[in-house]
């Protein structure tokens, strides 16, 4: 964070000078923070690849630029994604927003949501001051994601979709919640993997492993879990001692390999075939970036794991998701796709 403040003094030279409209209001964000902001917002920027992936599914018209590029593949199961530019993430490990772009841009507020990072206020402060423009904090996780929408709907002025968002983020996170009191201490134990070699884990209790957490009984528990996308690294001795019941591979990882490699099937739920790939598209439904998409992670986990006691159709389930979230529901051409490896091996 601190290394950003360097370089977004420079936008002093490129951007003009905040002033507030005449016809303005205050709004206080989930940092506490009052800030003025334009009565009518019509030009926004996300601070990063989370909030994007929030802002897309309600107001995707008012995008100035993305914080991350989306590629071919992605676009095609969202309807009107908008071709603009890419001014890159506000903070974060990356930090590669371009001052030059953004000024260029001249978006009214710049909208940051997810899980609060300490000092989050502070770092909003700073960012606007440096930056000259309105900086807001969202915060949302899957469990009060409904009440995030409802604020982003209040702030951008549209309050009806932001309800329907926000209805269905309620409804289908409370049905998961009474779906685990059914299943009680039958829990599935389970492990994601992820990494080149798949010896990374979203461990117990960190802000990624929230869909896991819920449910599911989480075998990677660890002294330090780390809030990082990459995960906490371990090894495959570590892996033998937690022996999870059902193991769920990150796109990308080593998903195609293990069936075949004596290392891995020394786990009973590999040589058992307890295990699947994360379906993507338009992105990775288990999270990086830990976004909203995990209320597919969330859907597809459960009917996976608890057949007897899920009772929804999978395929009708997501194509609800994509008709509301991105625009459009799913062909069976794409939802076959997405299914190709997301259920179990055997």
């Amino acid at each position: 964070m601190k290394r950003q403040f360097c370089c977004l003094l420079a936008l002093a030279l490129l951007m003009p000078a905040f002033t507030f409209a005449a016809d303005t209001v205050a709004f206080t964000d989930s940092a506490g923070r009052t800030v003025q902001l334009p009565a009518n917002i019509e030009r926004i920027a996300p601070s990063g690849p989370v909030a994007q992936m929030v802002l897309m599914s309600i107001a995707p018209e008012r995008f100035v630029g993305l914080a991350t590029a989306l590629d071919r593949g992605e676009a095609e199961y969202m309807a009107n994604v908008p071709d603009l530019p890419v001014i890159g993430q506000l903070y974060g490990t990356r930090g590669d927003l371009n001052l030059e772009e953004l000024a260029r841009l001249d978006p009214q507020v710049i909208i940051d949501v997810g899980e609060p990072k300490d000092n989050v206020a502070e770092d909003m402060d700073a960012l606007q001051e440096q930056l000259g423009i309105p900086c807001v904090h969202i915060t949302m996780h899957l469990k009060d994601a409904g009440d995030a929408y409802r604020k982003l709907g209040g702030l951008l002025g549209a309050q009806e979709k932001a309800e329907a968002l926000a209805a269905y983020c309620d409804e289908v996170f409370a049905r998961a919640e009474d779906i685990m009191q059914q299943v009680g201490d039958k829990r599935v134990s389970l492990l994601y993997s992820l990494g080149d070699a798949g010896l990374n884990v979203i461990a117990k209790g960190s802000f990624h492993a929230e869909v896991i957490d819920l449910v599911a009984a989480n075998a990677a528990v660890v002294d330090n879990p780390t809030s990082k996308g990459t995960g906490n690294e371990v090894d495959m001795e570590q892996l033998y001692l937690w022996d999870p019941d059902f193991v769920v591979f990150a796109p990308g990882s080593v998903y195609s390999k293990v069936g075949d490699d004596p290392l891995w099937q020394e786990l009973t739920a590999i040589r058992e075939g307890r295990y699947a790939q994360a379906p993507q598209r338009p992105y990775n439904w288990m999270g990086f970036p830990a976004s909203i998409q995990r209320l597919l992670g969330m859907i597809w986990l459960q009917k996976i794991l608890y057949p007897d006691v899920v009772t929804y159709d999978l395929q009708a389930e997501i194509n609800r998701y994509y008709e509301l979230f991105y625009g459009q529901p799913l062909t069976g051409e794409q939802y076959d796709t997405l299914m190709a490896g997301a259920l179990p091996a055997k």
